[in-house]
């Protein structure tokens, strides 16, 4: 066979946005980045947020992770168009957030009037305190999933109590822990279950949501506070949450969703 018979790997054109407010969004950065890396034939351009003109020109893959970072309406329909051409787009953590405070200092999730929400599936609402929580597997069987069954983030996360929009298919989720201490939208049943993880499919292409992976620094509170006393992890430490998110990555770039 001559070489240039030889089947050559389909090159993957990744797009990559991490940008927001009070989250260590260097180190989810620099964690994505490598994971993507891992992957020869993809390569990841960078942005902090959906402003950059034509950054889905040609992108194969979308992933996103971000907090109160939200495209203006035409930047919506650029999503949309990515999307509806067969665009994949894994949304990470506080990708579907908007936050404000009132007179009170309690914050509150303004209403989207861009399509955004409304085509990503979900608004983040409130959370309460970030405590541990169990996560359950309402699909098991899903590729993302399967094999990896029920899990506990032990170190905490913020479990998210959100507004949903359209059809999803809820892979996995977890129940209310009570009052969002600190939120406007503060009582919350404690027996409602909370999607994690979930897909919402849009024209050609697909968008999955995975709700966990708080993460926060000393220095990542500012201009609230110069020094935040407290490390967050988050999920980042949990096996089964690095397990779902590398097959949500492998399937961001159409290779094979790795087995338990």
């Amino acid at each position: 066979m001559a070489a240039e018979d030889v089947q050559k790997p389909t090159f993957v054109s990744a797009r990559l946005i991490a940008g927001g407010l009070y989250h260590d969004i260097d180190y989810a950065r620099l964690q994505l980045l490598q994971r993507l890396a891992a992957y020869p034939r993809v390569r990841t351009k960078v942005a902090p947020d959906y402003a950059t003109p034509g950054f889905l020109d040609g992108a194969d893959c979308l992933v996103t992770y971000t907090c109160d970072v939200v495209p203006d309406v035409p930047q919506v329909d650029a999503l949309q168009a990515f999307l509806d051409r067969g665009g994949r787009w894994l949304a990470l953590h506080g990708t579907n957030s908007i936050l404000a405070q009132n007179e009170t200092g309690r914050w509150f999730a303004p209403q989207d009037d861009t399509g955004f929400m409304a085509l990503l599936g979900s608004q983040f609402a409130a959370h309460p305190p970030i405590a541990p929580y169990r996560v359950h597997a309402v699909n098991p069987d899903d590729p993302l999933v399967a094999g990896v069954g029920d899990f506990e983030v032990e170190g905490g996360d913020e479990l998210y109590y959100m507004r949903l929009f359209g059809d999803i298919d809820i892979l996995m989720d977890a129940q209310g822990q009570g009052p969002a201490r600190g939120f406007v939208e503060r009582e919350w049943d404690a027996e409602t279950r909370w999607p994690v993880l979930y897909r919402k499919r849009v024209g050609a292409g697909e968008i999955v949501y995975f709700t966990p992976g708080h993460r926060r620094s000393h220095y990542d509170m500012t201009p609230l506070v110069d020094y935040y006393p407290h490390q967050e992890n988050g999920a980042w430490a949990v096996p089964a949450f690095n397990t779902i998110l590398d097959r949500c990555l492998a399937w961001a770039v159409g290779g094979d969703v790795p087995a338990q």
